[in-house]
């Protein structure tokens, strides 16, 4: 396991050694890597390469079977109470309730994240992500595009240090998914947030990356910046590079 770290000097995300089976089988099989404080990290891989479930262990959802996880110095899920409001998660795939309105449900969800100042909040992020004329809206009766903005406000109503992100721009338009990603990188600088993010769009990662980390069958297969990884593979983008590691070649053989 990693040597204990006080809270303060403590990594966004540590996972040591992380393994999780399901009846035998290893959905996640020994993986290691840290996250720096500010920093916005690409988790790549195939259908079944374990992101989904290492992104369940880190936000304390999932228990390991062996290895472990801190976030912020917290160990999961042992210890998530002491980090869950300091947290978030957003996802196109997990719906609010789609009665309530748009303003219900981030009034719900900033309670229970404790979140001061609440109706201010919701006003200051409907402004920001361009939601104040469907806060009084039924969330059901939403485009997909502007669900996926009442998505990403309900994960920043509490200002996380910690972003997990699992394909945040999905079934999206190019232009509503460019107007996403801004969102996401103005957040991150003025809030020196930490970003994993699951995708795979691989022109999201290269424009919001500074690191991938690939998987494929529970394990890492590499893991360095963007540039690095094209340099080593001999390909021009991040796309060629993932098709080399999803097909199995070799670095050696995708570079000739």
């Amino acid at each position: 396991m990693f040597p204990p770290m006080d809270a303060q000097n403590a990594s966004p995300i540590a996972v040591d050694r992380l393994v999780k089976r399901y009846k035998g089988v290893a959905a996640v099989d020994g993986i290691s890597f840290r996250l720096t404080p500010g920093s916005v990290t690409g988790l790549l891989g195939g259908n079944g390469a374990g992101k989904t479930t290492t992104i369940a262990m880190i936000m304390g959802l999932v228990t390991p079977t062996s290895g472990g996880v801190t976030v912020l110095g917290a160990e999961m899920p042992r210890q998530r109470y002491r980090v869950l409001h300091r947290m978030n998660f957003e996802s196109p795939y997990v719906d609010v309730p789609m009665r309530l309105t748009v303003r219900q449900n981030l009034s719900v969800f900033a309670q229970l994240y404790a979140v001061a100042d609440i109706d201010e909040r919701i006003d200051r992020l409907a402004a920001d992500l361009d939601l104040t004329e469907f806060l009084d809206r039924p969330t059901g009766k939403l485009s997909a595009g502007q669900k996926t903005r009442v998505s990403l406000a309900k994960a920043l109503l509490n200002k996380p240090e910690v972003l997990l992100l699992d394909e945040p721009t999905a079934s999206l338009d190019p232009d509503t998914a460019d107007w996403v990603r801004s969102r996401l990188e103005r957040y991150r600088a003025e809030e020196s947030a930490t970003i994993l993010l699951a995708s795979h769009n691989m022109a999201e990662v290269e424009r919001l990356c500074e690191r991938v980390i690939i998987m494929k069958k529970g394990r890492i297969e590499d893991d360095d910046k963007p540039d690095l990884l094209l340099s080593r593979y001999g390909r021009e983008t991040l796309e060629e590079v993932f098709l080399d590691v999803a097909r199995g070649r070799r670095q050696s053989e995708a570079a000739q």
